[in-house]
């Protein structure tokens, strides 16, 4: 048995109250989660968690030991972090959240250069337009689009989001001109669902209202194709569309209002980060600023 790994494991169910949670995060199967409790609990003899068919509950025993994994997982990481700051070395998982058409646009490229950078880092990378609770969550860094609210958590301002109304030429040219955005009622439109119960995203509720769409999809990509293609107009970040722009694939709407542009943070959960969390916080700020 792999005693610290199991640890792990447990405390995340712990933590999360499902094995479901526990096996997407250390990416193994439920069936795997619950082999390393059984196997705790083998060892130490006592009852861990009272399962049922639907939910996983920590039992007195189990709760005591969830407390102490807490302390020697918490001294393992801090004795890791003294380590790579004495050594200068970067190395270890980092693991991050971020929403889709910014992760795929931006982050993706930046992270594989800092690994390429430094070759004993791993970097967990998910791309997720719901928003996970970081408190819960063992993810390190989350970046986030929009005005922040009232949280625990340290923001970092990365840059602004700015958006544009799109469409292809083709589109344009068969269809009424638009002059404004109230125009915008007489032509076909590509909806953003910004999560996975398929409501629409703020600036797109502002913008298009409440209205049946030929196509929405919780993808920039997909829907900036679909606009290509002849579709509709679409309203997507300019880091998304720029690509379609420069080549003359779209055609921004420049008689259009876009939403105000939002800020994009970076956010983590403590001042004293790991060497390798803030390395690459760093790296991610002067790679876009």
């Amino acid at each position: 048995m792999d005693k610290l790994t199991a640890m792990q494991v447990f405390s995340c169910v712990a933590e999360q109250g499902n094995y479901a949670a526990a096996a997407h995060q250390f990416n193994i199967s439920r069936t795997m989660v619950g082999k390393h409790i059984n196997q705790l609990e083998g060892y130490l003899g006592v009852k861990l968690i009272n399962r049922t068919t639907r939910q996983q509950a920590l039992s007195e025993s189990g709760q005591l030991y969830y407390q102490e994994c807490k302390t020697i997982l918490a001294a393992i990481t801090a004795a890791e972090n003294t380590l790579q700051s004495m050594t200068g070395t970067i190395s270890g998982s980092i693991k991050i959240n971020a929403p889709v058409s910014f992760g795929n646009t931006l982050l993706a490229p930046i992270v594989n250069r800092f690994l390429l950078a430094y070759p004993l880092a791993d970097v967990d990378l998910r791309l997720d337009n719901n928003l996970v609770d970081p408190m819960l969550d063992s993810v390190d860094i989350l970046v986030r689009i929009g005005e922040l609210g009232d949280s625990a958590l340290i923001g970092r301002h990365i840059m602004d989001y700015h958006m544009q109304f799109c469409a292809s030429p083709q589109y344009l040219a068969q269809n009424p001109e638009i002059i404004s955005n109230a125009d915008l009622s007489d032509h076909h439109c590509l909806g953003f669902s910004y999560s996975s119960n398929g409501s629409l995203s703020v600036a797109h509720q502002q913008v298009f209202g409440k209205r049946q769409y030929r196509l929405s999809s919780n993808s920039g990509v997909v829907l900036t194709q679909a606009a290509i293609d002849g579709l509709g107009v679409v309203l997507q970040p300019s880091i998304v569309v720029k690509e379609a722009i420069d080549t003359g694939l779209l055609v921004n709407i420049a008689s259009l209002t876009p939403p105000e542009a939002m800020p994009i943070h970076l956010l983590y959960k403590d001042k004293n980060l790991p060497l390798k969390t803030r390395t690459l916080i760093d790296f991610i700020v002067a790679e876009l600023t």
